[in-house]
């Protein structure tokens, strides 16, 4: 999974970047301090491997781990090539899903572009960029379905019914994303790589007063009433506490988040809801020598899910034996839970789920 951080110049990206990747990326009170993209690889938190560390006691622990993309300050007019222009709107165009900061607190030492603290024109702003960028991919795209329906294949058509919706929603100012378009619809213009068909993650960036939920905070409500409309979604963070917690231990981290009143961090809310955005899951693979993580696509089966671990094993599939994480945990050992039936062949139809612990058979 790799996720594109962007928003308007100081806005708190590079902070956020900075405290959830620990990667040390240049942050300055100027617009365009980043200017090539700064990638950070940061391992996805999850307390089920550690348990299943601890149970089966492998050499090695090896978790899934999530890129994270800072992407430089977008301004008004970068789909001409104001500010450093398409060079960023190419660097979105490489991510899986674009996680967008928004600034929603006061603070008279930090300047912004625009003068003033306005959620739903910084939106707008970035969204703008986004959609000009897409018309223009769009009628090149329309302009070549029109000549292929003269071959009178009937999905050249519908294909361009698809992408006069989305046009017409780019002309009223709307992201593609806003149409919901279902799964057959978003397979057939997915290499036009729209940029406003990628999923989109709206981080509120609040004060620290504002945690730890920002109620009341009316600059969140704003970002929360466009997220809405256009089916996204925002999480709450606090980019400066982010930076403090990312200078603790993990004890010390979980002491922290319970005096500040959180339940996780804003690097675990960002992984958890970029699941849930992109339809990703996790299965694992425990045994003497690795105990793994492992991220699949929601719907996968069970050849495919082999296939991530390497291509023989789905090429000469034969069957897998999976036993539900909590199954597992309840009965304390994979041979305890042999014993009580809980361990299940499945067969090239069997659609993986989140925390299967699985142990492949194949044949090559």
């Amino acid at each position: 999974m790799q996720l594109g951080i962007v928003g308007l110049p100081n806005v708190g990206k590079s902070t956020l970047f900075n405290a959830i990747t620990k990667a040390g990326a240049e942050c300055a009170n100027y617009p365009f301090c980043t200017i090539d993209p700064n990638v950070g690889v940061v391992v996805v938190p999850d307390t089920r491997l550690d348990k299943l560390a601890e149970m089966v006691k492998p050499k090695n622990v090896v978790p899934t781990v999530t890129e994270f993309v800072d992407i430089a300050g977008l301004v008004r007019g970068a789909s001409k090539g104001e500010g450093l222009g398409n060079k960023f709107l190419a660097h979105i165009r490489e991510v899986d899903a674009i996680v967008h900061v928004v600034r929603c607190f006061q603070d008279g030492n930090v300047t912004h572009v625009e003068g003033d603290i306005g959620p739903s024109r910084d939106i707008e702003t970035i969204n703008m960029e986004l959609i000009l960028a897409d018309m223009e991919t769009l009628e090149k795209r329309i302009d070549r379905t029109r000549k292929m329906q003269k071959t009178h294949d009937k999905k050249y058509e519908v294909e361009l019914q698809v992408l006069e919706r989305i046009q017409e929603a780019l002309n009223a100012g709307k992201p593609a994303r806003s149409l919901g378009l279902e799964p057959e619809e978003a397979a057939m213009i997915k290499d036009a790589n729209l940029l406003t068909s990628k999923p989109v993650l709206y981080a509120a960036n609040v004060g620290e007063d504002d945690l730890p939920d920002a109620q009341g905070n009316q600059l969140v409500e704003e970002v929360k009433k466009i997220a809405a409309q256009e089916n996204s979604e925002v999480i709450v963070v606090c980019a400066k506490i982010e930076a403090e917690i990312a200078e603790l231990e993990d004890d010390e981290k979980t002491e922290f988040l319970a005096e500040l009143g959180l339940e996780e961090s804003g690097l675990d809310k960002l992984i958890r809801v970029g699941y849930r955005l992109l339809g990703l899951m996790t299965f694992f693979t425990a045994g003497a020598p690795e105990a793994r993580a492992w991220t699949i696509r929601t719907g996968t089966k069970a050849p495919q899910a082999a296939g991530k671990i390497h291509t023989d094993i789905e090429r000469g599939f034969i069957r897998a034996e999976v036993v539900s994480y909590n199954d597992l945990m309840s009965t304390g050992s994979q041979l305890a839970a042999k014993e009580k039936g809980l361990v299940r062949l499945e067969g090239k139809e069997y659609v993986m789920q989140d925390g299967d612990v699985v142990y492949f058979r194949f044949n090559v």
